[in-house]
This record gives structure tokens, sequence and C-alpha cells, in this order.
């Protein structure tokens, strides 16, 4: 970015924040903004992509302590509508200028006056030839920066480079890889990207993977690509985060009787589990560790059990249930229940 840019643009008013914000409250706007910009939320909206971008472009320079200050420093140069003199005896207001960049590059007050050649339309030098030198395409007098470099300041330019831009994409996963983990490949802005997802992400989960985004147009560290993750559902398990839930069928018998019963886990194979005698239907089991392991934590395996009601019987199962009725003909499961309700 050119140096008159950093003229044309208040950053400041595009955050939305003073000229003396902190560097949280410049965070704080910024992620604000990105927020109620964001593509994902105006899809085919030029205006708020655009709005977004400008909101990005801000951040990148204000988050920067040392672009901030070269931000701030030619805003005051342009402000007031500053004029300009290549050396003594020009125009009055001229030594304003002068007077900036010898405070910046160490001329200090009665020091030696930075000057710069190259001059325009009344003695005055050209604007984009002396703010080329922030981008470091472009030096003093001929080409020579200070410390004998072949541009800008010690050869290698006084701008900062810039990070390259966030950018945004979308993936389904089966619940089974959201789970486990899978490597995906996506193609971003022309690119192929490969990366491998995290174990138990979320159904509308966003991961961050840093410099998978855009490139930097000036050397600097690439942007990332914000990977916004959709799911679907498992007909048989549920995550709870680590902890992997399912549900299990069992016969009246094996809940009145106990039994041992076997259940899938999601990786393949099984785990044997003890079902005591007088189960209820809606008890959970635990089976330690047979859950997700992230990088927090190695969650469980939990087994809700569901007492399974036949809605046919043939009738020798008619016959053992109208046995097992006559059998329990004085026991009131509800009475409690009654009791409880008229409290």
């Amino acid at each position: 970015m050119s140096g008159q840019d950093w003229l044309d643009k208040d950053f400041y008013a595009v955050l939305g924040v003073s000229m003396d914000a902190s560097a949280q409250e410049i965070k704080k706007a910024y992620r604000k903004k990105a927020k109620e910009l964001h593509p994902d939320r105006h899809p085919g909206d030029k205006t708020a992509e655009e709005r977004f971008k400008a909101v990005g472009e801000a951040y990148g320079v204000l988050h920067d302590e040392e672009q901030r200050k070269q931000y701030d420093a030619i805003r005051a140069m342009g402000a007031g509508g500053a004029r300009f003199a290549s050396g003594p005896g020009g125009a009055s207001g001229a030594e304003g200028f002068e007077d900036m960049f010898s405070a910046m590059f160490g001329g200090g007050a009665g020091g030696t006056r930075v000057r710069f050649g190259g001059a325009g339309a009344q003695g005055q030098p050209n604007m984009e030839d002396i703010f080329s030198m922030f981008g470091g395409s472009q030096g003093f007098s001929g080409g020579q920066g200070f410390g004998g470099g072949a541009s800008g300041f010690g050869g290698g330019g006084y701008g900062a480079p810039t990070a390259g831009q966030d950018l945004s994409a979308r993936t389904r996963l089966s619940f089974r890889e959201a789970a486990l983990g899978t490597e995906i490949r996506l193609e971003v802005g022309g690119r192929t990207v490969t990366t491998r997802t995290p174990k138990g992400v979320r159904d509308g989960q966003k991961i961050r993977l840093r410099g998978k985004g855009q490139p930097s147009p000036n050397g600097g560290k690439p942007g990332d690509l914000i990977l916004t993750i959709d799911v679907t559902p498992h007909p048989v398990y549920s995550l709870d985060g680590a902890d992997l839930r399912i549900t299990v069928p069992i016969r009246f018998d094996e809940a009145a009787l106990g039994t041992t019963i076997e259940v899938p886990l999601l990786e393949g194979g099984h785990v044997r589990m003890r079902v005591p005698a007088g189960t209820p239907s809606g008890r959970v089991l635990r089976a330690k560790g047979k859950g997700i392991t992230t990088s927090k934590r190695t969650g469980d395996l939990l087994v809700t059990l569901q007492v399974d009601v036949p809605s046919e019987l043939d009738d020798a199962t008619r016959a053992a249930v109208e046995q097992l009725r006559e059998a329990q003909k004085d026991v009131d499961p509800r009475a409690s229940l009654v009791a409880d309700a008229a409290r």
C-alpha cells in the first residue's frame, strides 16, 4: 500500500474508533465489524463484501504498532493541507514538512533538515515519489535511501510488510469424520488446500487454519482460512463434548433379571457392559475412555438403556405376561406419584 493510499483512507473511521484508541479497543472493534459484515451473513452483497475488506485492511495497519506509527505520521503530514518546499527559502509554511521528517528520521530540533530530490510543479516534490519510500519501491535523490541502500531506508524499506487477507470456506463432514478427524482437500482462491480436521468438531464450528488464506502482496505473512464445518447427523451416535452417546434397547426380562450386552464402538469393535438386575428404562451406563480423544481430554461412551416393549405378542409370550400381571396385581408403581402430586 502506498503512502498516498494511507493519506486518503481514514482507518480509524472505518473501525469506528478514536485516534487514541488502545490496541484492545481496536481489536474489539475489528471483531465486531468483521462479524457484522462477514460474507456468510451477506451472501451476494458486494457492498458488505467491500466494507468487510476495508475493515480487514484497516485492522491490518492499526493493530501493528510500527505500521500504526507510520500511518499516524503520514496522516499528520497530510492534515490541514501541508505545504512542501525543496530547500531553504521555500514558500511560507514549508518548514512544517521538513521538520516532521527531521523528527522522524533523526534531524531533531536545530539539526539538519531532510530534503528531497525530484521536484514537481512550482519546485515542490512529487507526493508519490515522497511516499513511495514507505513501500520500499523507491528511494531518495535518484533511488538512494539512508544507509546506502537501493530503496527505502537502509535498503530494506521503511513500511513493514502487510499480512494477507483472511478467507472463508465451508465443508461438510460425516459424523464419523467429524468425531474421529479426517483429511480434507479444498479449492480456495484457485489453490488446493489440504488439512486435517481435529477430532470432535461440531456442526457449525469454525476452524482457523493459520497461513492458508490470501498471500501477502508485499512479502508479509499470509492470511488465515476460516473454515466452517457442517456435520451430517448419525443414526445411532451423538456427540456431547468429548463424550459419545448411544441409546441401546434391552428386553424386559434383561432389565428385570440383569444381563451382559455388547455395545458397538464408533471406531469399530464393541465393549461389553453389565446391566444390573432391576434396571429401569432410561438408566445411563458409562464406558470410561470410549468416547472421543481431543486435545483437552478423552471422553466416555454414555449408554442410555431403553426397555423395549413388543408391539405384538405370540400366545406363549402373552401367557407369560399375564402370569406376571397376576403375580404383581397388588403392586402399584404409581402409589407415591399420587401422594407427591398432592403436595
